[in-house]
């Protein structure tokens, strides 16, 4: 039998190899698997390299205090407000300082307009019960001057009741009662009452001739119309 001829085969050893592929055998890493990951390496770096850098506005108030917004706005429709650059959605403690706020300056506003019509309420109480006084007063004053009309001059006892007649009218004057002076004025049929009326070419037509009673008002108010003779 004859024997055959030896065939030499050669067996790649890590000396044999290239340098590259030798460093990539050793740690376990196919020249395939190298070829990807470069690539997505690469594409990687391409996509960082056309977005531009961003920074959010939280981590620029982080970074600058001083410069962080502290503004807050309100969405009308969503209910939501703004801090930072970003809406926030309202919390419920939120909610409720806005309608404790709200019920606050309701109250506040009935509270002032209740004040405005008590204040309303007992000046007009007050202009009332003067008139009803006064008016209880004058038929008083009324004879005190029938009775200085017809004393005789520098008797004592008509001294007296002249004394007291002007206690009266200054008591009037302070709360705001005076006499009406008609006589020689147009008539009014607002501030006077003509109860005769006589010819007189002296005087104009309608003209008051003689002021029988007087009258008196209170501020704008006529208390008692005045009595008077009106001249054709």
């Amino acid at each position: 039998m004859a024997k055959g001829k030896k065939k030499n085969i050669e067996i790649e050893t890590p000396e044999s190899m290239p340098e590259e592929m030798a460093a990539e055998s050793a740690e376990g890493i196919s020249p395939e698997m190298k070829t990807e990951e470069n690539a997505a390496d690469a594409e990687t770096e391409k996509t960082d390299a056309d977005s531009p850098e961003e920074s959010t506005a939280e981590e620029e108030a982080a970074e600058d205090p001083e410069n962080a917004e502290t503004t807050e706005e309100t969405g009308s429709e969503t209910g939501e407000k703004k801090v930072g650059g970003f809406f926030k959605k309202k919390t419920k403690k939120d909610e409720q300082i806005e309608e404790l706020t709200d019920r606050l300056q309701r109250q506040m506003a009935e509270f002032e307009n209740f004040r405005r019509r008590s204040d309303k309420e007992k000046t007009g109480m007050y202009d009332m019960g003067v008139r009803d006084v006064a008016e209880k007063l004058l038929p008083v004053i009324d004879n005190f001057e029938r009775g200085l009309a017809s004393a005789e001059e520098g008797d004592a006892f008509a001294e007296g009741m002249k004394m007291i007649y002007k206690q009266l009218m200054t008591m009037l004057a302070d709360i705001g009662v005076e006499p009406m002076d008609a006589a020689g004025k147009e008539f009014d049929p607002n501030l006077h009452n003509a109860v005769m009326h006589i010819d007189d070419d002296s005087l104009g037509e309608n003209i008051v001739a003689e002021e029988l009673q007087k009258g008196y008002m209170y501020k704008d108010h006529v208390v008692r119309h005045s009595m008077v003779k009106v001249a054709n």
